[in-house]
């Protein structure tokens, strides 16, 4: 809200490095003149005089926009006691230290920063004779309720989610984190927004490496604003051509908090609930916080069964189409008699087929995204069910192409982060596959694995621990190992203290 503030209200034409020239005075009235010729084009700024009571030569102006601040805190713990109180010397330690009840008070003397703190949402207390101000935090616009995210809802475990405030989330991934080695370094990042960010890391867990590399990546933003956390995640990512994320998204602190006891690293953005992850392997596409919570026998089939929904979403239209086109003799007899029934009268080739209902059925699906829940929930499903019986019967598409297109569909929502991805890949597939048959089908596979094998996040090979032979690799990866078996913390990513658990009498280490 903020930021959207700044901008509705001309922000873009002030350059907060401009006026490093400008100084304070200890003028009262050519400090307020100076500001509002600053600030000239900022409609709802308000300067407030007053001074005090028991002395009028001690005079005051508060310098703050209406509609980001309390007004309480202004009346009460500004106004009030500067007005009523016996002040000895009207200078900023005095105020500070006896006069103004706020937590958050600090004397500034810089105007750069005097005028991003009033963008902000923060009071600037001018006083006359002195040249210095005090700005006050007193933020009082509005702000979203913790509640459980949409996008991730979970049957077990917390139902807590990030909103728009970075304070709001660091103080909940702080409620999760309870230890002094959680650290927090805070950017600003844009030339416009100037959007706050936050890097936060357990001390003696996160690789300095990998912290060092972020935050250069950070620095070399280069950007009028950020609005939100995706434009971060798109600046520093790794192979920024490839469909595949090296960097990891979530808006439930229990996740992240999760990842920070692996040894990775958040970065916290101002302005919205998404917090970014890093290193992002490949492998926490399959991976849910509700797998360990449940039993690990559970958790881990249903892990396994993410894999397999995989390899459906983005293999069984291209396996269909190779069959079916050159590989005839590999079908069932019964089978492909069934098949070839299904497609007589069938104007158009399988591969036409297959391209048409997948873009309808993800037109479906980015229909029923868009439109309000109770809408879209029932147009995709009238759709889908309408659209496919009348294809059907119209002698446009067989019925074998409908049954592969919902399996294709129905399996890529086993991994909804990975849907773009996805994408990409069943197209390639059902393109080679198209030429070549089930040769070209494996000519992609073997390219997939060779890219995927080629990324890096952050340093940290992008398959890591998916192709190892070590039992204690693979204790949480297509499997998820109990807690008991799990010591150690993912290697390279936590390379100081590896040791997650000590061992027990009870369960031998192994």
């Amino acid at each position: 809200m903020l930021k959207m503030f700044k901008q509705s209200h001309k922000e873009e034409n002030i350059n907060f490095g401009q006026y490093s020239n400008l100084k304070l005075s200890k003028s009262l009235e050519k400090n307020i003149n100076m500001f509002k010729e600053i600030l000239k084009d900022i409609e709802t700024i308000k300067y407030r005089r007053f001074e005090n009571k028991k002395n009028n030569k001690f005079k005051y102006c508060m310098v703050y926009i209406d509609e980001l601040v309390k007004k309480e805190i202004l009346n009460e713990y500004i106004m009030h006691p500067l007005m009523n109180e016996i002040i000895n010397k009207n200078n900023v330690d005095e105020i500070l230290n006896t006069i103004v009840y706020t937590a958050e008070a600090e004397e500034k003397r810089d105007i750069n920063d005097l005028i991003e703190e009033i963008l902000y949402g923060h009071v600037i207390l001018l006083i006359d004779g002195v040249d210095e101000a005090i700005s006050v935090s007193a933020h009082g616009w509005e702000r979203r309720a913790i509640e459980e995210p949409e996008s991730e809802v979970t049957v077990r475990g917390p139902k807590e989610g990030f909103t728009e405030s970075i304070n709001t989330n660091l103080a909940l991934i702080r409620r999760k984190v309870i230890s002094p080695d959680l650290k927090f370094k805070f950017k600003k990042i844009g030339v416009r927004t100037k959007t706050k960010v936050c890097i936060c890391y357990i001390e003696g867990l996160a690789s300095e490496k990998i912290l060092k590399e972020l935050e250069h990546r950070l620095d070399k933003i280069d950007i009028d604003g950020i609005l939100e956390s995706g434009y971060i995640e798109e600046l520093i990512k790794d192979e920024p051509l490839s469909p595949f994320k090296t960097i990891g998204h979530t808006e439930r602190p229990d996740i992240v908090a999760a990842k920070l006891l692996e040894g990775r690293i958040a970065v916290v953005c101002n302005g919205t609930p998404v917090v970014l992850t890093l290193p992002f392997l490949f492998m926490e596409y399959f991976q849910s916080n509700e797998d360990y919570y449940n039993n690990f026998i559970y958790a881990s089939i249903n892990r396994m069964i993410r894999y397999i929904g995989f390899f459906l979403t983005t293999s069984t239209p291209a396996i269909y189409l190779a069959l079916v086109t050159y590989h005839q003799e590999m079908i069932p007899t019964p089978l492909l008699i069934s098949i070839f029934a299904a497609r007589e009268g069938i104007p158009f080739p399988t591969i036409f087929e297959a391209i048409v209902m997948i873009f309808v059925f993800e037109l479906l699906r980015e229909t029923g995204i868009m439109l309000p829940k109770p809408i879209g929930s029932t147009v995709s499903m009238v759709g889908a069910l309408v659209l496919g019986e009348a294809a059907v019967n119209a002698r446009f598409i067989s019925a074998p192409m409908v049954i592969i297109t919902a399996i294709t569909g129905i399996s890529g929502f086993l991994t909804p982060k990975m849907l773009g991805p996805i994408l990409v890949i069943r197209t390639i597939f059902l393109l080679l596959a198209s030429m070549l048959g089930l040769y070209g089908y494996i000519f992609g596979v073997i390219g997939l694995f060779i890219h995927l094998m080629s990324i890096r996040s952050f340093g940290i090979p992008y398959m890591l621990n998916l192709g190892s032979v070590d039992i204690q690799d693979l204790k949480d990866t297509s499997i998820r190992m109990p807690w008991w078996y799990m010591y150690y913390r993912p290697k390279l990513i936590a390379n100081k203290n590896m040791e997650r658990r000590k061992s027990s009498n009870r369960w031998e280490r192994r």
